[in-house]
């Protein structure tokens, strides 16, 4: 495997996207879905149950996004970073200061599958994504937040005054969409510029939607690495809440609610995962390099723990 050095190492900010661009990367939906709609846009309009009451909300939807980029009511910000990283002790992958590479920064912490699996199938980690530092390959790692929700309480507050509780769910559904549509922004942002290891990539929205690249960008909470305090370490990297003013709360949840982050794998053989159920010998070795306690290592994998705590 060719690991493409990437050309802008370090951190790029976003402080004010354009939500006019954004709005070319909507996947839609979702959106429907967060209105008890099911369906795939834009087939849904055609659905003989649903497709009048579909087409009504997307048309009230797109109104409102007018108005909402007419004014802007709402904002939305970016930061990424691609740092010098390899896999260490298997599982951990270390991020480094420079291309030096002699001072750690911060390591990442992940989990592996211990599923019984058919023979030749491997049980997977984030980490192997990485080249292990024994290789003596330089390898590299993204971190991301972005944000469309900066403004929403005070938009929603304002319709709530008119009693117009519709339009108030409808920002919040419009700003999640325009989080997710960020995200996407970004992460073709990154493969083909920053990053740069897809320069050449040209795809349109429905491949972005389905994810037709190389490349992943698993988030803290993700099936592939549930574990949530981890989103810590990707904030502090990327000093996200002063260059996004998203904030973590004590439970890890990001506010403003609209609002995405995680990591970017360039490995063309990276795929999304679910860890599944894992053994108490792993939450103890989890434990240990977490620095935490095997109780609370517990509680924060308690839905993925495949023994009674």
């Amino acid at each position: 495997m060719t690991i493409v050095t990437p050309r802008t190492l370090g951190i790029t900010a976003f402080d004010d996207v354009s939500l006019e661009t954004l709005r070319a990367y909507i996947d839609w939906t979702p959106f429907f879905l967060s209105w008890e709609l099911r369906g795939k846009y834009p087939a849904i309009f055609d659905d003989h149950v649903v497709g009048k009451e579909a087409r009504k909300i997307f048309d009230d939807a797109n109104a409102l996004l007018d108005i909402i980029i007419a004014k802007k009511s709402l904002r939305a910000k970016a930061v990424c970073g691609i740092f010098p990283a390899n896999t260490v002790n298997d599982d951990d992958v270390e991020l480094y200061s420079d291309e030096s590479r002699t001072k750690s920064h911060v390591t990442l912490n992940f989990l592996r599958q211990q599923s019984q699996k058919a023979n030749g199938q491997p049980n997977l980690c984030l980490a192997d994504f990485i080249a292990p530092k024994e290789a003596g390959l330089k390898d590299y790692i993204g971190a991301f937040v972005v944000t469309a929700g900066i403004g929403t309480d005070e938009l929603c507050a304002h319709y709530e005054r008119d009693h117009d509780d519709y339009s108030s769910i409808m920002v919040k559904a419009i700003a999640d969409r325009l989080a997710e549509a960020a995200a996407e922004w970004l992460h073709e942002r990154v493969r083909k510029e920053i990053w740069g290891y897809a320069a050449d990539e040209q795809l349109e929205n429905e491949s972005l939607i389905t994810e037709q690249y190389d490349g992943i960008r698993p988030a803290p909470g993700y099936p592939a690495c549930p574990e949530h305090t981890e989103k810590r370490k990707l904030f502090d990297l990327l000093n996200a809440e002063a260059r996004t003013s998203v904030i973590l709360t004590e439970s890890y949840a990001m506010f403003p609610a609209a609002s995405v982050s995680g990591w970017y794998f360039a490995h063309p053989e990276a795929k999304y995962f679910p860890l599944g159920k894992i053994q108490r010998d792993q939450v103890e070795d989890y434990a240990r390099r977490k620095g935490m306690s095997v109780e609370e290592a517990e509680r924060w994998l308690a839905p993925n723990l495949g023994y009674e705590a």
